[in-house]
């Protein structure tokens, strides 16, 4: 069988993880981005800060940065890393109705961190999710997508079609 074009795959097809020991260490840095849409009243509750449970948006930033450092443990051939930075903004858009996330996450390592940004924004807005379902069950979390990857061999990457939010 011949060598798979995904790096996760050994030349026999088995899963493995990619050995990255012999990549040399850089700064490495992913952003990326995600919304959740919701009912204009449950926005509105989160942006006054009305909400029971507390303060939503805080305990999803939290989430998300907690989630960063998780990643290995939630995605089986992920390496652990040791994050230097994550920077993760909710943004509250009463005119589409949302909450949007942007993660940004650095380290100095042999491999990305992609995943970790991705995680992390996927949690936060999971978060956003858990803490408002009792008062609307019908928001939708979309767009998370990477925008941006620097680093690394294949060096800078960017979204041709990048939101500003």
């Amino acid at each position: 069988m011949s060598e798979s074009p995904l790096t996760h795959f050994n030349a026999a097809g088995e899963a493995h993880m990619v050995d990255v020991g012999d990549k040399p260490s850089t700064q490495r840095i992913a952003v990326c981005e995600g919304c959740i849409e919701m009912q204009a009243e449950t926005l509105a509750l989160i942006v006054a800060g009305h909400h029971k449970k507390g303060d939503v948006l805080g305990i999803a930033r939290i989430a998300g940065i907690m989630a960063s450092k998780k990643t290995a443990d939630l995605i089986p051939l992920c390496h652990p890393l040791p994050i230097s930075h994550v920077e993760l903004d909710l943004l509250p858009q009463t005119e589409f109705n949302r909450v949007y996330c942007r993660t940004t996450v650095k380290t100095t390592g042999q491999t990305g961190v992609e995943m970790e940004a991705l995680t992390a924004t996927q949690i936060a807005l999971l978060t956003v999710y858990d803490m408002c379902k009792a008062v609307d069950r019908g928001m939708v979390i979309q767009g998370v997508r990477l925008l941006e990857k620097q680093g690394g061999k294949s060096g800078h990457w960017q979204r041709e079609d990048p939101t500003d939010g």
